[in-house]
């Protein structure tokens, strides 16, 4: 795959082209608890540059914005952060909803506000972990609430229409941006890439960095394939 002819129209034309980047295991390696997560400094320095010279560069996470905001660390990117959901006026509303969720379940959780997330990347036994949280992803069905299974973490979100795609779609409405890339690397992507194609745009790239963890669907539905956040820095530095 020629990947400089697949960057080529965002070379030709920066001032037309956003950057559009999942943040966890795309920029920042997975780490163990996402404390740990770090964004290496030279894909710092790489950000600036774009953000720079690029009509959009922006970040979408399933942190809680101001989480994710600290983690990137660049202020001239935009950063969405609870997969999309802050960016949807009535999500503010379902709050409270999420809250009584958590206080009902009383696991340890990841509260982002809008959005919970139950990890269970270093138990010692995955298939009982897994097994709880289906419990977990049933009763919150009953609530009325959004279960989605991701890497090595179970979602909970409020049931309002925003994820990752409408999220893209916004930002890039928003810009005016005529061509346009996505960088991802979990189920959650899939909706930023279908947005991506949804845009509308003269060209778009959607790219997926593997893993061992990432799901089939996302490779199948990428134009071009790096190994890690490591390789995704280096085609960075080709734009």
């Amino acid at each position: 795959m020629d990947t400089r002819r697949l960057l080529a129209p965002f070379l030709a034309a920066p001032e037309r082209s956003a950057v559009l980047l999942d943040v966890d295991g795309v920029l920042a390696p997975i780490a163990p608890t996402p404390e740990l997560a770090s964004v290496p400094e030279e894909t710092r320095a790489e950000l600036r540059r774009l953000a720079a010279g690029y009509l959009l560069v922006a970040c979408l996470s399933g942190r809680a914005g101001e989480d994710a905001r600290r983690l990137v660390g660049v202020p001239a990117v935009t950063v969405v952060g609870n997969h999309g959901l802050e960016l949807e006026p009535r999500a503010r509303e379902l709050e409270s909803a999420m809250a009584r969720f958590r206080d009902e379940i009383g696991l340890p959780v990841e509260d982002k506000g809008l959005s919970l997330t139950y990890h269970y990347r270093v138990t010692q036994d995955e298939g009982a972990a897994v097994a709880g949280l289906e419990r977990v992803a049933e009763q919150a069905r009953t609530a009325g609430l959004v279960p989605r299974w991701g890497r090595m973490v179970l979602e909970i979100r409020p049931p309002v229409d925003a994820d990752k795609g409408t999220a893209v779609r916004a930002l890039l409405a928003r810009s005016g941006a005529a061509r346009a890339l996505y960088a991802g690397d979990d189920t959650t992507d899939l909706d930023a890439f279908a947005g991506l194609v949804a845009a509308g745009l003269e060209y778009t790239l959607r790219i997926a960095v593997s893993s061992s963890e990432a799901p089939a669907a996302l490779l199948d539905a990428a134009e071009l394939i790096v190994t890690g956040p490591a390789e995704l820095a280096d085609i960075l530095r080709l734009l």
